[in-house]
């Protein structure tokens, strides 16, 4: 049996019990298509699993939900693709057939099924996108799981608009940054918040109008006179923020939260709230159309990911240490060059 290089999770006890070890390479079923992955990215996510904080552990499993890289087989029943292919890879299955929300079978690449940080997976046909032209394998792979949520945080849910005031919180990660990106692509006036100096200027340099510093009491004062009031928040720690930005919405003001990661309770003053007709949205990921239409968007605009790190497949428990910084951007793990064969 052929074999391939693969990080395994066999035990929840932390990033570092995750290792680079031999698998047998899949072969594709009918309906799917086997990529050679060239490059993948990592996400907390597997952070998460690798400490056992995440619903539905089935161990051992291949992690890494964002991939990039090239069909090299076919299984029965294909059409429309062809050997050779690049490919950006959907990082999830069975969202369904309501494009409200995803089906009770929905779930992601790299658990509880196998994940992209391997030489190879096997995913169903329709799971698969070209590859934007302007983007290099590495570029492609940082965007899947962050870059869907923010697009359908930003489009679905809050439906921006040229000239919104967008309030993106904790800029630096994923979703954040790519949140960004999209809405000053957009056409949208955006600010940010931070606890680093570093992470704004940073911010302001890919198109923000300014950013404030979470660790300062007074920033939603600060934040409400510097926008006049935001149409559209989009926040992924609203336990730590949404006091701070409650009285700096604006009317009719859509706030889209998309995570946790400061505690899952968070208040809120009712009047505030409702005497400012404004709505509170949940997401979480995207469905294949919202992952189609994100990357239609990212080859016409010609938006680049920002990378913060790279490293080789052999080397994962550096990366793994990258992305438990505090950071910028992406942590991408370069699997093999287009072309080669493993």
């Amino acid at each position: 049996m052929t074999q391939m290089k693969a990080v395994v999770l066999t035990e929840a006890e932390g990033p570092g019990s995750a290792r680079l070890q031999s698998e047998p390479r899949p072969e594709p079923g009918p309906g799917e298509v086997r990529v050679r992955l060239c490059a993948a990215s990592l996400n907390h996510r597997e952070l998460w699993i690798s400490r056992g904080q995440y619903p539905g552990m089935n161990l051992p499993s291949i992690l890494g939900a964002d991939g990039s890289g090239v069909i090299d087989a076919l299984g029965d029943g294909v059409d429309g693709l062809n050997v050779g292919d690049d490919v950006v890879l959907y990082p999830a299955r069975d969202w369904g057939t309501n494009e409200a929300y995803p089906s009770d079978s929905f779930c992601l690449l790299g658990m509880p099924i196998p994940g992209t940080l391997a030489e190879y997976l096997c995913v169903p046909a329709a799971n698969v996108a070209p590859r934007p032209a302007h983007l290099s394998h590495a570029q492609a792979a940082a965007f899947p799981t962050a870059a869907v949520t923010a697009w359908r945080a930003l489009t679905v849910k809050a439906a921006v608009r040229p000239g919104d005031r967008v309030l993106i919180t904790g800029i630096g990660g994923g979703v954040a940054t790519f949140a960004l990106s999209f809405a000053v692509a957009m056409g949208a006036d955006v600010w940010v918040t931070s606890g680093t100096a570093s992470n704004i200027e940073q911010a302001v340099a890919l198109g923000a109008k300014g950013g404030f510093d979470y660790h300062d009491e007074a920033w939603g004062k600060a934040a409400r006179k510097a926008s006049g009031g935001f149409d559209v928040v989009i926040d992924g720690a609203p336990a730590g923020a949404y006091a701070a930005y409650g009285r700096a919405i604006a009317m009719g003001a859509r706030i889209v939260i998309y995570g946790s990661t400061q505690g899952p309770f968070f208040k809120v003053n009712a009047p505030e709230f409702f005497l400012r007709h404004a709505t509170i949205h949940g997401t979480a990921m995207g469905s294949p159309a919202d992952f189609s239409a994100m990357l239609d968007f990212v080859a016409k605009k010609g938006i680049t990911p920002v990378i913060q790190a790279s490293f080789p497949l052999d080397d994962i428990a550096g990366a793994f240490d990258a992305l438990q910084d505090a950071h910028f951007g992406k942590v991408v793990v370069e699997i093999a060059k287009p072309g080669s064969a493993t």
